[in-house]
Parts: C-alpha cells; sequence; structure tokens
C-alpha cells in the first residue's frame, strides 16, 4: 500500500490492484469511510482494472492536517496520485463526497478523464446551517454519538435489519474517522458550489442515485444529470451508500458504462 505525498507535503495512503497495464480506474468514498467502502467491488473491478482506491484526506491512514479543506485541494490530491502513479488519464467512480470530486475533476482536470461516473452527491447546498450544526456536534461531542444517525440516513430501515454486519463495519469507520479531517471535510462540502462549473463537463458521465437516498435526495442526481450534456442517469432502491446497500445492481451498473 504505497504512501503518495500530495503537492503540500500531506501523506495519502494509495492501494493499487489489478494489471498494471489495464485502464486506470480510481475510486473515491464518502464523507467517514475510508477505501475499505468499496471492498464489495473490488474483486471484480480489479480483473479488468488498474484499480486504485484511496483513504481522502483526513481520513484513514491518510494524513488529517487541520482544516477547512477546499474541493479544490482534494481534486489536486487526486491529481498527486495520479502523477505519482504514472497515470495519465483515468475512470473515476465517486460516491457522495467522491462524487463531488469527480464533478471537479471533469470541470478542471478535463484532459485526465476518461469516463466519469458519481453517485449519491450534490453540487451545492444553499442552506449551510445542517453542515454548521453537524461541525459544531462533532466538535462538541466526537463522532461516535453521530454515527447511529448517520447510519439512518445512509441505509434504509430494511437493509438495516437484514444486514447489520454491513451496517456496523461502515459505522466503526465512520467512528474511526479523525475528527479534523471530518471537520475539514464537512467545510469543503459545505463550501462547495459547482453550478456554473459542472455543466461544463464534457467526459461521458453516468449518475447514480439512491431512490431511498435522505442524504443527497435523487432530484440532486437528477438536476447534475440535467447539467452534463448526454450523461446517463440511473436509479438504485437504496439510501445514500448504494453500493453497500446494492453492491451486484450497483456493480453491473458500472461495468455497463465503462466497458
Amino acid at each position: 500500500m504505497p504512501i503518495i505525498q500530495a503537492d503540500d507535503g500531506n501523506p495519502i495512503n494509495v492501494e493499487v490492484e489489478g494489471p498494471a497495464n489495464a485502464p486506470a480506474l480510481i475510486m473515491s468514498n464518502s464523507l467517514g469511510t475510508t477505501l475499505r467502502m468499496w471492498d464489495d467491488q473490488a474483486p471484480a473491478l480489479a480483473q479488468q482494472f488498474r484499480l486504485i482506491r484511496y483513504d481522502r484526506r483526513g481520513h484513514g491512514k491518510t494524513g488529517a492536517p487541520k482544516g477547512p479543506y477546499t474541493m479544490d485541494r482534494l481534486g489536486r490530491d487526486v491529481i498527486n496520485i495520479a502523477d505519482a502513479l504514472g497515470v495519465k488519464k483515468f475512470n473515476w467512480v465517486g460516491l457522495s463526497m467522491g462524487g463531488m470530486v469527480g464533478q471537479w475533476l471533469g470541470a478542471n482536470a478535463p484532459d485526465r478523464v476518461e469516463k466519469l461516473i458519481i453517485t449519491n452527491t450534490h453540487y451545492f447546498y444553499p442552506d449551510k446551517a445542517p453542515w454548521n450544526d453537524r461541525i459544531k456536534f462533532a466538535q462538541d461531542n466526537g463522532l461516535a454519538p453521530l454515527a447511529p444517525t448517520m447510519m439512518e440516513r445512509w441505509f434504509t430501515k430494511g437493509f438495516r435489519e437484514r444486514s447489520p454486519q454491513a451496517v456496523g463495519r461502515i459505522g466503526e469507520m465512520f467512528s474511526a474517522t479523525n475528527l479534523d479531517g471530518f471537520i475539514g471535510c464537512c467545510e469543503a462540502v459545505r463550501d462547495m458550489d459547482f453550478r456554473q462549473s459542472t455543466p461544463t463537463i464534457a467526459a461521458p458521465t453516468l449518475v447514480i442515485v439512491g431512490s431511498q437516498d435522505p442524504a443527497t435526495p435523487p432530484a440532486a442526481g437528477e438536476d447534475i444529470h440535467k447539467m452534463i450534456k448526454g450523461s446517463k442517469l440511473v436509479a438504485l432502491d437504496a439510501a445514500h451508500l448504494s453500493n453497500v446497500e446494492q453492491p451486484k445492481a450497483y456493480l453491473d451498473a458500472m461495468l455497463g458504462f465503462l466497458k
């Protein structure tokens, strides 16, 4: 598992699998999770792609400097990873924050992006209060007390009842997230505004929404689909972490688009 230095010196934990000469695929996870979020999809993807997963700044085994972070900074971290691995062009799969960074890459590094898959995500939050409240709660209480509420938002009631181990695994990831890293990323999400830049994305794009997602409602993904000319839209019967709740359907949608 290589550690790659970002251009500001921050260490980024990266995992690379699959054939070295295969097309590159970079996967980016949600706020409060690590690269392990993609474990259900990784084995199949590593057979066809040079699969690159990483812990976002502030998460997992990546450095967690004090924020605030910005989408520009998080996007440049990805370019630093690709440069260090000698990857000129890559396909991108990102969920939640990963979908936000994907929008930044599609608009700001179009020469690097082959195809984009952006999932369960948003492009702008006009109301900053919920993010400020979440930051304040985390500062005062830490992340563990927030985990149960987040799991209720991230998974449907039915999935929580039938797959408690999967939900517990994600809850543990969330609770273990570095507090400074979580807050820095919350600030990046709160302050992002892709209303002007996302419509400039020219890469072939698939937008995936969860039909029962309260965190990034389907309407947000539908707006992104309308913004990006020629994009495709797929809805999965899931809440926020649709790749965990519907692992096979998610993988099938990905592979159908990337082939």
